[in-house]
């Protein structure tokens, strides 16, 4: 499972994306346009969480619109591009790795902020309680544990070691591992690796058992932030554009239901909706939800959420300068929540 030196400097090379790939998998989206608009949006969950078009449906804001979960994944990357390639009709991932795939030709946007980091919602990067690391120099030679390589952790964790003085040849000698969630802090008791990227109810479950302190988090070096959008093919906003506009528009403001209703409550629906759905999850975990740390109102996108992610690629050699224009990135076009005098304006 290590990743070698090498393969550490092709950085997010999961979404090496063909444009024949891409453009045949767009063209098969099974979209019509006109009055024929798709009612029904193909999309992948994650186990044992609600995700906010899951909540929207829940609530009854996706209004004729329905979901058919396709399977869950543990990575974002995977995400979107089964999104490019039309095998499900919206994903959601950090924002590194959304312009990653821009870049690569995919002819896709991003519509909505859905998860970022707070006080509540972050991811730490945990030891042992009795580990001997306490800095970035530290983990030379160590295995540090996330659930998909070439996204938000590895990111977070190149900053971290990059601040901590750390050259380039030094930083490839850490060794990220791709973990499955559910598995990740039973192989750091386990010592199977020596750091373990823990978020959400999984990071505060694993916090109430004890025994882990942490190394730093995203929310310590960044700062809040909205870390991730969902993205959508041109083709699909271009044929269901009314769809498009109830399904981020309900995104919107399930994120905004989720800041304003009392937090026990939170929690009782989606234990609700994990039970009603039926795929054998565990639901005590989610006691431990707290936020989904999306930054901005409604989810609308500032841009800089994506800017700092084309600046620090373009820096690094993964993407060159100017490769990525950031007003075809994103847009608040189908946003509802977004169309204030205060909002920022659209990025199309």
């Amino acid at each position: 499972m290590a990743t070698t030196a090498s393969t550490r400097r092709q950085f997010l090379t999961l979404l090496g994306l063909s444009t024949v790939a891409v453009s045949c998998g767009t063209a098969a989206t099974g979209a019509t346009s006109g009055k024929g608009q798709t009612k029904t949006l193909r999309y992948q969950g994650w186990a044992g969480q609600v995700t906010l078009p899951e909540l929207a449906e829940d609530l009854g804001y996706l209004e004729g619109l329905k979901l058919e979960w396709v399977g869950n994944t543990i990575s974002g990357p995977q995400d979107i591009q089964s999104a490019a390639t039309g095998q499900v009709d919206f994903g959601g991932a950090f924002n590194g790795a959304v312009v990653k795939l821009a870049a690569n030709n995919a002819p896709v946007k991003a519509v909505i902020s859905y998860y970022g980091a707070d006080k509540y919602a972050y991811n730490g990067f945990y030891v042992l309680e009795d580990s001997p690391i306490r800095s970035a120099r530290d983990l030379l030679g160590k295995k540090v544990g996330m659930n998909t390589l070439g996204a938000h952790s590895e990111a977070m964790l190149d900053i971290y070691l990059q601040r901590g003085g750390l050259s380039r040849a030094e930083i490839g000698k850490v060794e990220p591992l791709v973990v499955p969630p559910v598995n990740t802090e039973q192989s750091l008791r386990q010592k199977q690796i020596d750091v373990a990227v823990l978020g959400g109810i999984l990071r505060d479950k694993a916090l109430a058992t004890g025994g882990i302190r942490p190394l730093f988090t995203d929310y310590r070096l960044l700062g809040a932030f909205s870390a991730g959008t969902y993205v959508m093919t041109d083709r699909f906003l271009k044929q269901n554009p009314d769809t498009a506009r109830v399904f981020v528009t309900a995104v919107g403001k399930a994120i905004e239901w989720s800041r304003s209703t009392p937090h026990e409550e939170v929690i009782a629906r989606m234990t609700d909706i994990v039970k009603k759905r039926g795929r054998n999850e565990d639901t005590a975990p989610l006691k431990y939800w707290r936020s989904y740390g999306v930054a901005e109102t409604g989810g609308r996108i500032t841009g800089k959420e994506l800017k700092l992610w084309i600046d620090w690629l373009a820096d690094r050699g993964d993407i060159q300068k100017g490769q990525i224009t950031l007003s075809d990135l994103y847009t608040n076009e189908f946003n509802g929540n977004a169309n204030s005098s205060s909002a920022p304006k659209s990025g199309s």
